[in-house]
């Protein structure tokens, strides 16, 4: 018997039909289903959908109900946000998205965020100080939460800052953006350490 020899893709689609017909026997015998077979089996039913000539919308639908929810392990739905699978439709590939295939996330389920009650002060003890940003460049700069003033772009200028290692007084993550031409006011705060 010759070789088979399977494209990337085939080989891709043959694990997810391989991973959909293992969640179906487990389903079968009233076992429940993590993430893996969960996503294996929303994926295949897309597929076969979009196989079968669906429409986009109605291979989404399809997708969104391959799975019952007492199939699923707790958790799953907080795991799994969305599935996307490529899609071989009538007229060509399509990247099918299904949002929340599981049903909304369990508010405390893996993932979930508890905000605390309290407040707390970012870089607390540090000194602090108005200044501006200016940008003379062509294009639109970000300035991220950690980044040395000093040590930004050569069209940003700062101005009225005393002397140290200052960056923005915002939370790690906060991007400020300053267009073209543009000059903000904002509030930096001191660094501490040494420089790289």
């Amino acid at each position: 018997m010759a070789p088979m020899h399977l494209t990337p893709r085939e080989e891709e689609r043959l694990l997810i039909a391989a991973g959909a017909d293992l969640a179906r026997r487990r389903i079968a015998r009233g076992a429940q289903l993590g993430a893996t077979d969960a996503i294996a089996l929303v994926s295949d039913a897309v597929l076969e959908a979009a196989w079968d000539g669906a429409t986009l919308d109605a291979a989404i639908e399809v997708g969104k109900a391959a799975v019952p929810p007492h199939a699923l392990l707790p958790g799953t739905a907080s795991l799994v946000p969305q599935v996307q699978v490529e899609a071989l439709f009538p007229h060509g590939s399509v990247l099918v998205v299904v949002p929340a295939p599981f049903g909304p996330p369990e508010p405390d389920g893996p993932g979930a965020v508890r905000p605390g009650t309290d407040r707390r002060a970012l870089a607390p003890g540090r000194r602090r100080s108005p200044c501006t940003i200016h940008n003379a460049g062509r294009d639109s700069i970000w300035i991220s939460s950690h980044a040395p003033l000093d040590a930004l772009n050569d069209a940003i200028t700062i101005g009225g800052l005393p002397d140290g290692r200052w960056r923005l007084d915002v939370p790690a993550g906060i991007s400020r953006r300053i267009d073209a031409g543009e000059q903000i006011e904002v509030t930096a705060v001191e660094m501490t350490g040494e420089a790289p």
